[in-house]
C-alpha cells in the first residue's frame, strides 16, 4: 500500500491519507479484511506524526471503512461495500436532481429524459 503526502497540498495531510485509503477501499485495491500498515509504520514511511495517522484512522474507522483489534491493528471493514454503495448513491442522486432541473426548465418530459437514461445506460454495457 502506497499513500502520496503532498506538503504544498491545501487538504491536511491525514485527509490526504484518509482519502487515498478510502479510495483504495473503494476501487477494490483493498478488500474486506485486509489488514492497514500500523500507525507508526505508516508514520515512518511517510514521515509525519503517528497523531497525523492516528486521526486518519479514527476517521476512517467513524466512516465504517475500517476496523480497529486491539492488539491486532487495523483491517478494512467486512461492511465497507454498504458505505461505498450509499456513497456512490448520493452522488448519482446528486447529478439526478440537476438532470432534472435542466429537464423542467427545458421542457423536456419524464419519459424522454426515462428513454435517454436507458439508452445511456445500455450502450456503456455493450
Amino acid at each position: 500500500m502506497e499513500i502520496l503526502i503532498n506538503n504544498h497540498a491545501s487538504k491536511p495531510i491525514y485527509e490526504q491519507i484518509r482519502t487515498q485509503i478510502k479510495t483504495m477501499i473503494m476501487s477494490g485495491e483493498l478488500k474486506a479484511g485486509d489488514a492497514l500498515p500500523s500507525i507508526r509504520a505508516l508514520a515512518r514511511s511517510v514521515h509525519i506524526s503517528v497523531l497525523t495517522v492516528q486521526k486518519a484512522y479514527d476517521l476512517l474507522q467513524e466512516d465504517g471503512f475500517i476496523e480497529a483489534t486491539a492488539g491486532k491493528g487495523c483491517f478494512v471493514s467486512v461492511q465497507n461495500q454498504d458505505f461505498y454503495l450509499e456513497e456512490q448513491q448520493k452522488k448519482i442522486e446528486e447529478h439526478f436532481t440537476e438532470a432534472i432541473e435542466i429537464a423542467r426548465m427545458s421542457g423536456i418530459k419524464l419519459d424522454t429524459l426515462q428513454s435517454l437514461l436507458t439508452l445511456l445506460y445500455d450502450e456503456d454495457v455493450g
